[in-house]
C-alpha cells in the first residue's frame, strides 16, 4: 500500500486549498481513509475521516471549513481545505489502516500567512 499526498502551499488567511492522497496497493473503494495534521511542536492530530459508504466525520476545529470527499475510480482521497487560518499551518497527512496495518502518506505542508 503506497499513499501519496499533494496539494499543500503558502496561503493567505481566508484562503482555499485542496489536498489529494492517491492511494495504490490497495482495495480504496472498501477503506476507510482520514487525514490527521501535525503543527510544529505539536502532536500530530485527526482532521476527519471518510468511511467506504462516503459517512464523513471532522474535527471541531475545522467542521464547517474543511471537507474531504473521495473517488473511488481515481484512488483519492481530498481534502479542500477553506477559510484557512494561521493555525491550520501543519503537515498534512493521510492515513488508512488496512489489512491489519498502518498506512501514511509522506505529508504535504499547508503554510498559512496572516
Amino acid at each position: 500500500v503506497q499513499l501519496q499526498a499533494s496539494g499543500g502551499g503558502l496561503v493567505q488567511a481566508g484562503g482555499s486549498l485542496r489536498l489529494s492522497c492517491a492511494a495504490s496497493g490497495m482495495l480504496f473503494r472498501i477503506a476507510t481513509m482520514e487525514w490527521y495534521r501535525q503543527a510544529p511542536g505539536e502532536q500530530r492530530e485527526l482532521v476527519g475521516s471518510i468511511t467506504s459508504g462516503e459517512g464523513t466525520n471532522y474535527a471541531d476545529s475545522v467542521k464547517g471549513r474543511f471537507t474531504i470527499s473521495r473517488d473511488n475510480v481515481r484512488r483519492r482521497v481530498y481534502l479542500q481545505l477553506n477559510s484557512l487560518q494561521p493555525e491550520d499551518t501543519a503537515v498534512y497527512y493521510c492515513y488508512t489502516y488496512y489489512g491489519s496495518r498502518q498506512y501514511w502518506g509522506q505529508g504535504t505542508e499547508v503554510t498559512v500567512s496572516s
